[in-house]
């Protein structure tokens, strides 16, 4: 069946709920959409947590929540019924196409619910999720998260001659910050991504010569010394990350949604890898840098055993990212 024309279409779903990082990495395929068929009404679900990022794109033209907290729990398959209902009585523009970049059953079912068709995927997509679908591009599994996200428009016939990021322009924090300083995201979700507090503590001593910022969300905030620290931890809004990470000379973060935000806003950016692969999930700027497996480099630069391999970040690296951060 060939694929459908968006010529014919007067809207487009977006379906990308979460995470932080899965959103930054499809902004360009969607900005690729847009910018070839502007006539298109584009709206994109996803969790409320990251709707300022979406609702700052100049490509969304509505950004609509999904409330997946409230479907857990003995009631939660209720909620969610109830909600997929309400979603399907939702206006729109049609005809619409619907595009699930997640590949996920959570995403197939709400591109099923909307009650738009076509309904496009990736051939990457798990749980069942391409059941829901009319039609499946295929993508390298291999290949980084953007470069599969934007085989989805390529397969539509858009043409994209660059890869770009819109972000919003973020909102400053309302404390008064030096005109220079390093912004350092230690933390992440991920097991075994985030710094520990000593290696912290070590990058933040070998980094006295410069005003330290220290962001990001954690559940175990321990102290930071140093006058040149200010730590804004479990302090800042997305928005606000966004504004500071602009602001920033350097931005060091481990692997993490924010990480990516970071490569998109700013060019020197250091990403920290320790069993993640940085060719299919690292920084995708050309210009950032990456420690990964000891050594730090640009992202093709690493071999394939580098990627593969699994190493934390101890005292002695700290040290070796603080002199580059300096350099």
């Amino acid at each position: 069946m060939a694929l459908p024309d968006l010529r014919d279409f007067r809207s487009a779903l977006i379906v990308k709920p979460s995470s932080l990082g899965d959103i930054v990495h499809t902004l360009p395929a969607v900005r690729a959409i847009k910018a070839a068929h502007p006539h298109l009404k584009l709206r994109w679900i996803a969790k409320p947590e990251w709707l300022p990022l979406i609702e700052g794109s100049p490509d969304i033209d509505e950004a609509i929540p999904f409330p997946q907290k409230e479907f857990r729990g003995v009631a939660g398959a209720a909620k969610a019924s109830r909600w997929a209902m309400q979603w399907n009585k939702t206006p729109r523009e049609v005809p619409e196409v619907v595009l699930d970049f997640q590949g996920l059953l959570r995403s197939g079912l709400i591109s099923f619910a909307r009650g738009s068709r076509p309904i496009l995927g990736l051939s990457d997509a798990r749980e069942g999720a391409s059941q829901f679908y009319d039609h499946i591009v295929p993508v390298n599994p291999g290949a980084h998260a953007v470069d599969r996200y934007l085989e989805l428009p390529r397969a539509l016939g858009v043409q994209v001659d660059r890869v770009e990021f819109p972000m919003p322009e973020g909102q400053p924090v309302e404390q008064a910050l030096p005109a220079s300083y390093v912004l350092v995201h230690p933390y992440s979700r991920g097991e075994g991504k985030s710094l520990g507090h000593h290696e912290l503590q070590v990058l933040c001593d070998c980094l006295t010569t410069v005003p330290i910022v220290v962001v990001g969300m954690t559940r175990q905030p321990q102290p930071l010394r140093g006058k040149h620290v200010i730590d804004l931890t479990n302090g800042t809004t997305l928005s606000q990350l966004i504004a500071l990470m602009r602001r920033a000379s350097v931005v060091v973060s481990v692997d993490s949604g924010p990480m990516h935000i970071a490569a998109a806003v700013n060019d020197q950016t250091l990403g920290l890898h320790t069993w993640s692969d940085p060719r299919k999930v690292g920084p995708y700027n050309p210009n950032a840098w990456v420690w990964k497996a000891g050594r730090i480099a640009h992202r093709g630069e690493f071999t394939a055993e580098e990627c593969e391999r699994s190493q934390t970040i101890h005292e002695g690296d700290a040290r070796r990212i603080a002199d580059f951060v300096m350099a």
